[in-house]
């Protein structure tokens, strides 16, 4: 390979919750000999692409950081992404806008369409930072449950959508595509079915694909390109965080192709007057999505589906008890422990704590509303990987 994923970085003292927050909280200091593998926080362990910060460092270069537009070369690299990676068809300048981050658009998005107390649609298991974000700006969450078919993939239940849609009066919708935590990569013809349901509700949908570019199986298919209707009752969300594990530079971008929807969110997104994009943020995109980008993130997801397919095999052949869906897209591992957890009458509290004693800093996964749920980043060094499930295998699972 071109690009060092296998690398074990020093993060601490580097501005890294995902090292800097162990041993804080309930993440109790691992034991004596068990150095921390941080599995936890959505944040890659891996060396961004190397085109970001030789981008940044050469803007640093100039002294002045002013006042400023974005440049065209930002708004046509995103354009030449979408279009090589995604099949985008149609997309111009007009049609993207900037957010501070992907749940900030998912915000202004809300306070654009509907009003705290109104009612909105989401699939449980359901990301935690839309619970968050829809809490506390007052929305009221109605799920519809995702469903494991007979092979372990989850799937949409179009007839329970349609029901809640109609019971609760919703017009506002929020898609996860892909999905997370459950790792789903949505095939087109499901979309389709969806925005159906949607449009026989006259439902706005607010789609999040900050995971789009982390295929591991199949294809990412824009919520928007699955029909003209979709294309104009869809705005769709996108970052380099995920991808490049920028998030602490701050920056995502919206694609909105319906001008009235798209005057309606750019008109809640200003009203704050925070929304204002960082220049470094912006010149970190435009190095992320240079040529080099493309083969670092093809590379990336060669190695995390190294470690997904290995994690996926070993829980299936040691972890008794303990069932997952093998994640087609993201970086996490969303694991039921139910049976495991009742066999050796234990709590999830007390597993996810010996996980932490091990050095295995794993995610409590029940804040996606999945009960004895426990949520696992992959993205780290596959030597990591292994070792992890050395020690949950050895001191937690068959101890």
């Amino acid at each position: 390979m071109k690009f060092d994923f296998t690398s074990i970085i020093e993060r601490r003292g580097h501005d890294a919750i995902a090292v800097d927050a162990i041993g804080t909280g309930n993440m109790v200091p691992a034991k004596e000999g068990f150095d921390p593998i941080p599995m936890w926080v959505a944040d890659m362990n891996f060396p961004t692409c190397p085109t970001i910060q030789e981008s940044i460092i050469e803007r640093v270069k100039h002294p002045t950081f002013g006042y400023y537009r974005p440049r065209d070369e930002y708004f046509n690299s995103i354009i030449e992404w979408q279009t090589k990676r995604n099949g985008v068809e149609g997309l111009t300048r007009e049609h993207i806008g900037y957010q501070n981050g992907v749940l900030g658009g998912v915000a202004s998005a809300l306070r654009a369409l509907c009003q705290p107390g109104d009612p909105v649609l989401l699939h449980k298991p359901t990301y935690v930072g839309f619970t968050g974000t829809l809490t506390n700006a007052g929305y009221k969450i109605v799920h519809s449950d995702l469903k494991r078919d007979e092979n372990g993939v989850w799937r949409m239940d179009y007839e329970d959508m349609d029901k809640k849609l109609k019971e609760n009066n919703i017009h506002v919708a929020i898609m996860c595509n892909p999905h997370n935590p459950c790792g789903r990569v949505w095939e087109k013809e499901e979309l389709l079915q969806a925005m159906e349901v949607y449009k026989a509700n006259d439902v706005f949908v607010i789609s999040d694909e900050i995971w789009s570019d982390i295929i591991l199986h199949g294809k990412h298919t824009p919520t928007q390109s699955v029909s003209e209707d979709a294309r104009n009752r869809t705005m769709a969300f996108y970052a380099t965080s995920k991808t490049f594990s920028l998030a602490g530079l701050i920056g995502s971008y919206q694609i909105i192709y319906n001008k009235y929807l798209r005057d309606l969110v750019n008109s809640a997104s200003s009203k704050t007057h925070y929304n204002s994009q960082n220049v470094l943020s912006m010149y970190a995109l435009i190095g992320a999505y240079k040529p080099e980008g493309h083969q670092w993130v093809d590379e990336l997801c060669e190695v995390l589906r190294t470690s997904c397919d290995y994690a996926y095999d070993f829980i299936n052949e040691h972890f008794e008890g303990v069932s997952l869906s093998k994640p087609e897209g993201t970086y996490m591992l969303y694991l039921d422990c139910h049976e495991w957890l009742e066999k050796h009458g234990i709590t999830c509290d007390e597993l996810i704590r010996k996980g932490y004693e091990v050095g295995v800093y794993w995610q409590d996964g029940r804040p996606f509303h999945q009960p004895d749920s426990i949520r696992m980043n992959l993205a780290v060094p596959y030597t990591r990987v292994v070792e992890a499930f050395d020690r949950l295998d050895k001191y937690v699972f068959n101890a």
